[in-house]
């Protein structure tokens, strides 16, 4: 490309830092994992679930600090179906005994409420859920593959899975750090970032595919590299249109659902800086060329390369 054609940001230019940088991260990521391993909530290792219908719709933050106040220290309170009904999941195993010392620990606050339920889910169905949330991530991650190695080439594939798996390792290497309660909204939270970061990659991946085709002068980095000047704008307005909502949900959207919020607010960041450090350099080292992206010439029929020349300014590029 000539110099009057060369774009303002080299993306591609900072490929070898970015590559040190997921690289690490994904190894500190596997290593936490490996030390600490995830904190899981009730959906994976068990626990008792208690349902109250109250007269007035009762202040969920008064509840959690009551149940605190009793010695109890892993519980989820929210409402489930009314302003009135409250669902509260525990960790304790579950007995009519625990249902009933709960339900004095609130009354002793003076609400009137009535117990509806109590039920118990054991360590089993916990590990049921492991097994199977395991096997839906590795199903996901493979019909990705399929549908891009189809739409597009495999190289392209190969270059969408593994920013998945490197989006996936590293928010569960965060969840690791801290401890944030791994559970079945954070694991909805995985597979959503999977299609936010597929999605993003695959608009990526098409200008690729059509800069391939159209410019004739050009190293496979410098046409990556204007492929991601050209979809920037989209990637960065969808990015951070969707970080507004996904903060309004962390802020406004209670306790209950803070750790999903959490989990899609690191999968966007991430997934962004993956389709555009990740995908696209992969596509660098898997040496993908004009002749992978070229639609086959149907038999008898003269190669369009040779009936036409491409306009001047192409060619200056």
């Amino acid at each position: 490309m000539s110099e009057d054609q060369k774009q303002p940001f080299d993306f591609m230019g900072l490929r070898k830092i970015a590559s040190v940088i997921s690289i690490a991260l994904v190894v500190v990521s596997i290593a936490l994992l490996a030390v600490r391993g995830l904190n899981y909530g009730m959906d994976f290792t068990g626990g008792t679930s208690v349902e109250f219908e109250y007269a007035e719709a009762p202040d969920l933050a008064d509840i959690r600090a009551t149940l605190r106040e009793a010695g109890y220290e892993q519980f989820v309170v929210q409402n489930f179906g009314s302003d009135t009904t409250v669902l509260i999941r525990m960790a304790e195993a579950g007995n009519d005994t625990l249902a009933r010392q709960v339900t004095e620990a609130l009354k002793s606050e003076g609400e009137a409420l009535v117990l509806i339920s109590s039920e118990f889910i054991g360590s089993q169905v916990g590990e049921q859920l492991k097994e199977d949330s395991g096997l839906g991530l590795l199903i996901a991650l493979l019909v990705v593959l399929l549908y891009v190695g189809m739409r597009f080439q495999f190289k392209f594939g190969i270059a969408s899975v593994l920013p998945l798996g490197h989006d996936v390792i590293i928010i569960l290497g965060v969840f690791s750090l801290f401890q944030w309660t791994f559970d079945l909204t954070v694991l909805a939270a995985l597979l959503a970032v999977i299609g936010y970061s597929l999605n993003d990659t695959i608009i990526i991946a098409d200008r690729v595919r059509e800069n391939f085709r159209r410019i004739r002068v050009g190293e496979p980095w410098e046409i990556i590299n204007q492929s991601v000047h050209e979809t920037i704008g989209r990637t960065v307005n969808t990015s951070g249109t969707t970080l507004v909502v996904l903060l309004a949900l962390y802020f406004l959207g209670g306790e209950a659902i803070n750790n999903f919020a959490i989990a899609l607010i690191i999968g966007v960041v991430v997934g962004t800086y993956s389709s555009i450090y990740v995908s696209a350099n992969l596509l660098i080292v898997f040496g993908v060329t004009r002749e992978d992206l070229m639609v086959p010439a149907k038999e008898g029929a003269a190669d369009s390369s040779e009936e036409e020349e491409p306009p001047e300014w192409l060619n200056r590029m």
